[in-house]
């Protein structure tokens, strides 16, 4: 290996936890967190939600990210995290940014002429 290729790579350091632990952690304290303002949302936001499905909502996103082993990325989905928490506790977020993580993500197409006509699309497109 030559010298200037052995000096050019380095190990890129983590951004705050130094060990899976830590970042497990800090990981768990933020859910914690989630779940005990779950409660609150549907009160100061006035969504149609109740606190089980907030926090059905909570634990899927959690989930979602569960298989990340790499701790930058989990310190930057974990600072993501704190940043909406925040912004959601300290109501810098509107009913309908609150509503945006409930709604399908999919939205099946028409296959017919009347849910096409119902749903207002053009004929033939």
């Amino acid at each position: 290996m030559s010298a200037s290729l052995k000096y050019g790579i380095k190990q890129a350091k983590p951004i705050l936890s130094k060990t899976p632990e830590d970042a497990r952690r800090r990981v768990m304290n933020l859910y914690r967190a989630w779940y005990r303002q779950s409660a609150y949302i549907p009160h100061e936001y006035d969504v149609p939600l109740t606190e089980g499905k907030i926090r059905d909502r909570v634990r899927e996103e959690f989930e979602k990210h569960r298989h990340i082993t790499d701790l930058r990325i989990i310190d930057l989905l974990t600072f993501r995290g704190q940043n909406e928490l925040v912004d959601t506790g300290l109501k810098f977020k509107t009913r309908t940014h609150v509503m945006d993580y409930f709604k399908d993500t999919v939205n099946e197409k028409p296959s017919d002429f009347m849910n096409k006509f119902l749903t207002g699309q053009q004929y033939g497109n």
